[in-house]
Order: C-alpha cells, then structure tokens, then sequence
C-alpha cells in the first residue's frame, strides 16, 4: 500500500477523546523525519534492553518507509514542535477473515512524556487508521516482562493471543534456508 502523508491526519487529544496533561500532535512521518526515527528507535531499544539489536540507518527508513515500494509507514508524536514518540506499523492479511489488518511492529513514548494519553492517542490513531481501511484487526507483540505495557494494553481491551507462539529466523539461518529454494 503506498504511503501518502494525509493517511494520518494530525490530530489533538480533544480529536482523540482522550484525557490528557498536556497539549500533543499526532502527524504522519515523513522522508525528513528518517533520522529522528532512528533515534527514537535506538531509545526504545535502549529502552528494551536490545541495544545490540538497533542496526536501522535513516536511509534504511527512507528506503522502506518511502521509497517507492513502503513496507511500513510511521506516526510521530509531538509535544511542543518536539518529537517524543513513534509508532510504526505494516499491513498484514488474514487468511481466516479474509481482511487486511494492522501490525504495530512498534510504539514508544519517552519516559518523561508517559502517563499524559500520548500512548493512546497514538494506538486511537493507528486503530482509526484500521478502521477507515477497512481490517480486520490490529495487532502487535509485548515483551513478557513489559509490564507497564502489558496493563496499558489491557486497559484498551487488548488482549493475549497466548495459543501463539512467534518464531523468527532472521541472519545466517535466513540466508541458509533461502539458499535452499530452487528457482524457477
């Protein structure tokens, strides 16, 4: 799906319906914001305790985000012209549903900006973005340990898909098991 700037449109907490001690602007991400990514990402990371895992460049962002053929697309929150979360997510399809849906892939709030509605207005303005285009669901994974996370989540009526299990295979056994396909 290509990503246009309009597809989120900024908006306030009074837009959002949200509670809120301070005044805060949600905007779709853009090119020039690839390096402001980068580092919000490193914070999250830092934040995570997977330092070692944040490799992102701003031109990884540029080129996925959008280039040509985005494999995601952002959201940025600010407060006061300052940049002090993100979320970033990608389209999936479900094959039971027969729906697009949502995939959160990240969402983060400085510390020092927590507990005013920023969490929220974000994931209100990804779910209305779900909404509009029609999916299914939205949906993203937590750290068991996060639990600040987890009850934030809960208290918007998420909840666990705890009859799943993620798998991943990523670096050299990715390349290995590519490496076994024949091609046509």
């Amino acid at each position: 799906m290509k990503h246009t700037t309009g597809e989120i449109p900024e908006l306030s907490p009074r837009d959002l319906k949200t509670e809120t001690t301070a005044s805060f602007l949600i905007r779709a991400a853009r090119p020039d914001d690839a390096e402001l990514l980068v580092n919000l990402v490193h914070e999250l990371a830092v934040y995570e305790k997977l330092e070692q895992n944040a490799r992102a460049r701003p031109d990884d962002f540029q080129r996925h985000l959008f280039g040509p053929r985005p494999a995601a697309e952002a959201a940025l929150a600010e407060v006061d012209g300052q940049p002090v979360g993100f979320a970033l997510w990608f389209t999936t399809f479900s094959t039971f549903r027969g729906q697009p849906g949502l995939y959160l892939e990240d969402l983060f709030v400085k510390p020092d900006y927590r507990g005013r509605g920023i969490g929220k207005g974000l994931l209100a303005a990804l779910a209305g973005l779900a909404v509009e285009r029609g999916c299914g669901r939205l949906e993203w994974s937590v750290l068991n340990w996060n639990e600040p996370a987890i009850g934030f989540y809960r208290s918007v009526g998420a909840r666990p898909m705890d009859e799943w299990t993620v798998y991943r295979i990523d670096d050299e056994p990715l390349r290995r098991l590519a490496a076994t396909a024949s091609n046509p």
